[in-house]
């Protein structure tokens, strides 16, 4: 970890964040955290604060525990692996979704019959009008457990298309599923091992992963306690992601720990390379494409490629944090990550919000130490 002065922090003002976690344990909104902060290529803050595990027993945080990321999933995992698609002319942002999955279903207005297809962007900007969600109990009860090729057709011909596409947001874990869907045809690889091979081992990341081993889940935070009494650890906590995906899914179960994460906003800070003359990921200008509204879609949207922008839960990225240069993530489980892209500062905060109970809210949390990290920035 590097001296804050040296990577342009007001140590002092930095060190604020330690109230603000603190207060949240104390409160029991969480359990415990790891926060790392970022400038550049290097790590100036990093620290673990209160249990990883409260059930069965406790267990103290770690700056190495690893976290289920839930919906950061979405941007570190899939958004990463289809954004390489897109460089590598293998998928457009204008392909229709119906090219790869057959039969898949527009959006057509109620009153005037007008058909609109869906498109790779609509699904990466949340754009597409398809549901949030599903109720994952009548679908199991319907379909069964672990059936992602029954649910892909579900997804394609049963979802509510609720409205044009590219003209509202409306956040959906199926946008993701159904990217991860069109990932595994054009490539032939499951996403969880493309993501693997193409983005966390060329990376060196050791902690990153999907589906962990029985190795790493003992690294892991576990989540909610399940009706045997038991928290899940290391198998994903999204329902859709484990009971019809099996933990191979767009949406969610992916694992991580801070360091691993630090080198991943490093990276796209980087214009998508390692620095120093490390790994290349992504090209300058994909990560540029990433990181921007798409001009085609309604002002309405307010979304980047796979990564909130400045239309919803700007609580995440705090008061001070430049909107038009920004961009963040959450994840239900507790995880959020914000990139500024001018500072080149990221902020990763890392909570098993979900442990042992599903309760509480971290939206004024991540506002709190955002503003406390951009505050204490004190040359870009």
């Amino acid at each position: 970890m590097a001296n804050p002065e040296r990577c342009g922090f007001d140590r002092g003002r930095l060190s604020q964040v330690d109230r603000v976690i603190e207060e949240a344990i104390s409160d029991k909104t969480i359990p415990g955290a790891v926060v790392s902060v970022v400038k550049g290529d290097k790590i100036a803050y990093l620290k673990a604060y209160g249990n990883r595990a409260l059930v069965p027993e406790v267990e103290p945080m770690t700056e190495e525990t690893m976290f289920d990321l839930a919906s950061v999933s979405k941007c570190v995992g899939t958004t990463l692996s289809f954004m390489q698609l897109i460089e590598n002319g293998f998928v457009r942002l204008t392909d229709r979704v119906d090219m790869y999955i057959p039969g898949f279903k527009p959006w057509v207005d109620p009153e005037t019959g007008e058909s609109v297809d869906i498109t790779i962007r609509d699904l990466m900007t949340h754009s597409s009008g398809l549901d949030a969600y599903v109720v994952v109990d009548d679908y199991v009860a319907e379909y069964g457990e672990l059936t992602p090729n029954e649910f892909e057709t579900y997804i394609a011909t049963k979802v509510n298309r609720n409205f044009k596409p590219g003209t509202k947001c409306l956040y959906s874990c199926l946008n993701f599923v159904t990217l991860q869907r069109i990932l595994e045809r054009v490539t032939g690889e499951r996403v969880c091992d493309y993501a693997q091979s193409h983005i966390f081992t060329p990376l060196g990341l050791k902690h990153t992963t999907y589906l962990p081993d029985d190795e790493l889940k003992k690294m892991c935070a576990p989540t909610e306690v399940q009706a045997d009494g038991l928290p899940l650890r290391g198998e994903v906590h999204d329902p859709l992601a484990r009971r019809i995906m099996g933990g191979n899914s767009g949406n969610a179960g992916l694992f991580s720990n801070a360091r691993d994460l630090s080198v991943i906003c490093a990276m796209i800070m980087n214009g998508g390379e390692l620095p120093k003359g490390g790994t290349r990921i992504l090209g300058p200008l994909t990560i540029d494409l990433m990181c921007e509204i798409p001009i085609q879609n309604d002002p309405m949207v307010g979304r980047a490629l796979g990564w909130d922008k400045d239309g919803w839960n700007p609580g995440t990225r705090g008061d001070i944090f430049d909107p038009e240069t920004s961009i963040w993530h959450t994840g239900y489980t507790g995880p959020s990550v914000v990139i500024d892209m001018k500072t080149k500062t990221a902020l990763i905060i890392l909570t098993n919000r979900v442990h042992p109970e599903d309760k509480g809210s971290l939206a004024r949390l991540r506002a709190q130490v955002a503003n406390i990290v951009a505050g204490a920035v004190t040359h870009p």
